[in-house]
């Protein structure tokens, strides 16, 4: 990234400024400004989020909101309640509670002399969510927004659960806040009362696992804060941005499709971060992107950025596979909607072990009271019972950190799956979208999964996987009540994967792998289950995109990424990131093992050092289901003088055949002494997963 230090506009900076919401809770917010904005208001870009302004985001905040200010904009960056200095206490992601302090924040902005009332809102990740939620209620002055790495649907595509199947990241990320909330504010900001704010947070924030896993299928609970339960509710203009890296690509989807505003997508190559800092690359010039964006809705500057495609996303080339990526090749490819006139399905039946091509008929669909008989097999039968161990080389449902948490080789995976090949491809093929699997099958079990894995084979065997997808069988017809499987029963069940650009060259194959469990990245049913696939009446439909069409639409190429200079820190201890699969072939355990350790950072305009280290570990026993088990600890120092604090978090998921065992632990230390030492211990019933 070009760092850039000189803009039209002379910046000013507040460290940290109060804003006084309507209940009397102030919250901590750091604002870059022009200085000529004492004299002539500007619009305001707010980034509303829970991690930390005076720390942890403190380098990335100062690159892109000191180039808004350069540029004419005042970048707002405030923490949510209770994180950072701000006050009161984060009991869960997305509540009511949030939603009406973005609204007092948008209001205290429109307050302010040098803000013009104009006001956009932009995040990545939670910032991006509770952009799109506060879109929907339709706030006075919210102008736009550009929502990045989100989602419109938290049940069906958020880091809990996907197509009803319980994601391990459900248990990471509930361990990361657990663990975030449990962090003390600055004294050099709040004074004295520094560690009572502390406590406070500690004893009130609560087990955020428990809470997510007492709402299994779709409710209420996840209804609040879906904007897909209502699109039309979001009346301003939308720039949703993903990337494939990244666990929330498909929501650009279903934004360009179902909203009926001013919008556009991009999605890129990266993991889950801004556009000019992503991994892998190329990064793009995503802050031009965004000045462009905010002169037109903010400023009313007849400029040219909706003459763009309403969708650009990066043509994935073929790469053999690999863990990280510097870069992934490709080109960018431009759509003028979405659905695109560009792409059209195509179905292709499966046979034994084979996809095959195209056909107009996509054969009968089978009688769903027709139950087999004990022992009984059809000609076109095809069984799978997979191992624990298939899903070790998955990576992460959502690639954070980029390196090392892609998936790896599939072949392994591939040993422990039902794989279906194409014949080797005459001429480049590739797709833009979601391909879709409609499966006949029976299983032997009530309770069951099936994950559906696309991989581009080149012809040395080596199999990259370019997508996928899960589905828990008994939300086969929803996921608001879920209705357990008649064992042996046939059932007609449609498994959507993840969307993606990917082109796959001459010679290579395409495959299809099915699987009956993928652990560590899900969590496994209750018992094993055998799956039966009927291959003549089952298809895989493919989102093709002809490779004459693929400049038909050609979008303005980006600017090379830049921001303004980060905030300076010193490293004092590199971190480590540690990705290992280790097997006793003499007790048959099985142990992924994830360390996510950050270091030590000083801070030097605060003169704060902060060391933050994870580790997780994901292990089963043989092919017993219920070994299933993850263990999460984190440990957060701060340091600055004499003043030191420190929390350690420890979260266990385990399970029984009926239940889900919770066990976590929070220890809190003020230099040596212990202020605080927490103990929970649950048991909730599983609910068809």
């Amino acid at each position: 990234m070009r760092e850039v230090t000189s803009f039209a506009h002379a910046v000013t900076e507040d460290e940290h400024v109060w804003v006084t919401l309507s209940d009397g809770t102030r919250l901590g917010g750091r604002i870059w400004r022009p200085v000529s904005s004492d004299d002539e208001p500007v619009p305001a870009v707010l980034e509303f989020i829970p991690y930390r302004k005076r720390d942890f985001t403190a380098p990335r905040d100062s690159i892109h909101h000191t180039y808004f200010a350069g540029h004419g904009y005042a970048g707002v960056r405030v923490d949510l309640r209770g994180t950072g200095e701000s006050e009161g206490v984060l009991t869960d992601e997305y509540l009511p509670q949030e939603l009406d302090d973005a609204e007092d924040v948008l209001d205290w902005l429109a307050q302010q002399p040098w803000c013009d009332g104009n006001i956009g809102i932009m995040g990545i990740s939670w910032g991006g969510f509770n952009g799109l939620q506060v879109a929907a209620r339709r706030p006075k002055g919210l102008a736009a927004i550009v929502t990045v790495a989100s989602t419109d649907d938290r049940y069906a595509d958020d880091v809990h659960y996907m197509g009803g199947c319980l994601l391990s990241d459900n248990l990471s990320w509930a361990s990361t806040m657990f663990a975030y909330n449990a962090c003390p504010p600055d004294p050099a900001i709040v004074g004295e009362r520094w560690r009572d704010m502390w406590l406070n947070r500690i004893e009130n924030s609560g087990l955020w696992l428990e809470e997510w896993l007492r709402h299994q299928r779709r409710d209420d609970y996840w209804r609040h804060g879906s904007v897909c339960e209502d699109f039309a509710a979001v009346d301003c203009p939308v720039l949703a941005v993903s990337g494939w890296a990244d666990g929330y690509s498909n929501s650009v989807f279903r934004l360009m499709a179902d909203l009926d505003v001013p919008r556009k997508g991009l999605i890129g190559p990266w993991s889950h971060k801004y556009p000019h800092l992503g991994e892998p690359g190329p990064a793009i010039g995503f802050l031009q992107e965004l000045v462009r964006w905010w002169d037109k809705w903010l400023k009313g500057e007849d400029n040219d950025v909706m003459d763009d495609p309403m969708l650009r996303v990066w043509m994935q080339d073929s790469v053999p596979p690999s863990t990280a990526y510097e870069e992934r090749p490709g080109r960018w490819v431009g759509e003028p909607s979405w659905p695109s006139p560009h792409v059209r399905p195509t179905r292709h039946p499966l046979a034994h072990n084979r996809i095959l091509q195209e056909h107009s008929d996509p054969g009968a669909a089978p009688d769903s009271g027709n139950v087999a008989e004990v022992g009984e097999r059809a000609p076109d039968e095809l069984r799978v019972a997979s191992p624990l161990s298939v899903g070790q080389y998955a990576g992460k449902w959502c690639s954070y950190n980029a390196p090392p948490d892609l998936p790896y080789d599939q072949r392994e995976e591939d040993g422990g799956s039902l794989v279906f090949d194409s014949e080797p491809l005459p001429e480049t093929c590739e797709i833009v979208g979601s391909p879709v699997v409609e499966l006949d099958i029976a299983a032997n079990r009530p309770v069951a999964m099936v994950a559906a894995r696309l991989s581009d084979v080149a012809p040395d065997g080596r199999a990259t996987r370019v997508t996928y997808g899960l589905l828990n069988l008994t939300h086969r017809d929803g996921h608001a009540e879920p209705r357990a499987l008649e064992p042996g029963r046939r059932y007609r069940v449609r498994v959507a994967l993840n969307g993606v650009a990917q082109s796959f060259p001459p010679d290579h194959r395409i495959r299809l792998a099915l699987s009956t469990s993928y652990w560590p990245l899900a969590w496994p049913p209750p018992e094993p289950v055998e799956l039966s696939v009927f291959a003549t009446t089952s298809t895989l439909v493919l989102p093709i995109r002809p490779v004459t069409e693929a400049d038909e639409v050609s979008p303005r190429p980006f600017d090379e990424p830049e921001g303004a200079e980060p905030l300076p820190t010193t490293k004092l201890r590199e971190g480590e990131q540690r990705w290992q699969v280790c097997r006793d072939l003499i007790g048959y355990t099985s142990e992924l093992r994830v360390v996510k350790d950050s270091g030590t950072t000083h801070y030097d305009d605060i003169d704060l050092d902060v060391s933050s280290r994870a580790e997780e570990t994901y292990s089963w026993v043989a092919d017993d289901f219920t070994s299933a088990r993850g263990e999460v600890v984190w440990s957060i120092r701060f340091g600055r003088g004499d003043w030191q604090a420190e929390t350690v978090t420890r979260t266990i998921l385990s399970c029984t055949p009926t239940e889900f065992v919770v066990h976590a632990q929070l220890d809190a230390y003020e230099g040596d002494e212990r202020m605080s030492a927490l103990n929970w211990q649950t048991a909730l019933p599983r609910d068809c997963v």
